[in-house]
């Protein structure tokens, strides 16, 4: 690993250029990881962010959004319903759109504010008990529901492949779902496999310790 962010940073985005034969965008996991870090990526061109929590990124990216007006922040961790009004108020979009109750919540509070952050479900593709996301099997009545009962836009479909088998499946039945309801973007692939997810058809990779380096404990 080369040694400071703007290196790795610049290292990733060759490898995805390498991989993809069309845009890509690179979102940079900056959980855990403190302001600076993210200064010193924004300084480096970076100005997609990801973060796991609601309240980390209220806390992290006010005063960094004062000096740096076009970041944009997305959600990829689990969102609770209580945390939705705090989540469309902060970040640009949201990545795990999961559930009905939570689907009723987002547009609950889209009735109430004009802020419209973009939405992806997220696919367990794996069927991981201890994993959020919407079944494969459940999925396309799920995007339905949301649309239908709920106005929602879905803009997306999310994965995170279980650690212990090969990505591409995952990413290959992510793509056909997405296929089937007529969505065009797909955020697959992290730092271990986000070279397999570009040439795959990811148009979001989410990119965390091979940019930041090894992972600060998170706050209590």
């Amino acid at each position: 690993m080369t040694d400071t962010i703007a290196d790795r940073l610049g290292s990733a985005r060759a490898k995805i250029a390498a991989a993809a034969s069309h845009s890509v965008v690179l979102v940079a996991v900056a959980k855990t990881y403190p302001a600076d870090d993210v200064e010193q990526a924004i300084a480096a061109g970076q100005l997609v962010f990801g973060e796991n929590r609601v309240q980390e990124a209220m806390a992290k990216y006010p005063a960094l959004r004062a000096r740096h007006a076009d970041l944009e922040l997305h959600l990829i961790g689990p969102l609770q319903t209580n945390k939705v009004k705090e989540a469309v108020a902060t970040f640009d979009v949201i990545q795990t759109l999961d559930r009905p109750k939570l689907a009723a919540a987002l547009a609950a509070e889209f009735a109430r504010t004009p802020k419209r952050p973009r939405l992806f479900v997220q696919v367990n593709t794996g069927a991981e008990p201890q994993k959020a996301g919407i079944l494969p099997e459940a999925a396309d009545a799920f995007i339905d529901e949301c649309r239908r009962v709920h106005g929602l836009a879905i803009a997306g479909l999310m994965c995170i492949p279980p650690a212990d088998e090969p990505p591409a499946p995952h990413f290959a039945l992510l793509a056909e779902i997405a296929a089937r309801n007529s969505l065009s973007l797909l955020s697959m692939g992290m730092s271990a496999d986000y070279e397999i997810a570009a040439a795959l058809g990811a148009t979001h990779v989410r990119i965390g310790s091979a940019i930041f380096g090894a992972r600060p404990p998170a706050a209590a």
